[in-house]
């Protein structure tokens, strides 16, 4: 239970640097996205790895924590990438045409 406790505050924290790292487009879409889509990630790889039985082993425990923060920040850069641009470019067509109508 710590573990997992453990993994969501550093994934966690992950996704709040990523949020800082983006300084282009972070105003698009909220602070807590990803954050909150590292933790999520991070606790299912955990999850999975750890019913998969690559914990608790002599030479795998380390699995489940290094795929969890991989896949904490391969997802929460993947998510401020896509979501930024779709979001900014969305914004961008809706503004042009409210304007356009008046």
């Amino acid at each position: 239970m710590v573990d997992l406790v453990i993994i969501a505050l550093m994934s966690g924290t992950v996704g709040a640097i990523v949020w800082g790292i983006d300084k282009k487009r972070h105003h698009a879409y909220g602070e807590l996205l990803p954050a909150g889509i590292a933790v999520l990630t991070a606790l299912l790889t955990w999850i999975i790895t750890v019913s998969a039985g690559l914990s608790y082993q002599p030479g795998l425990t380390w699995v489940p924590w290094i795929a969890s923060m991989i896949a904490a920040i391969v997802f929460s850069v993947a998510a401020s990438l896509l979501l930024g641009r779709s979001r900014i470019e969305r914004d961008t067509a809706r503004l042009t045409a409210i304007l356009r109508s008046h």
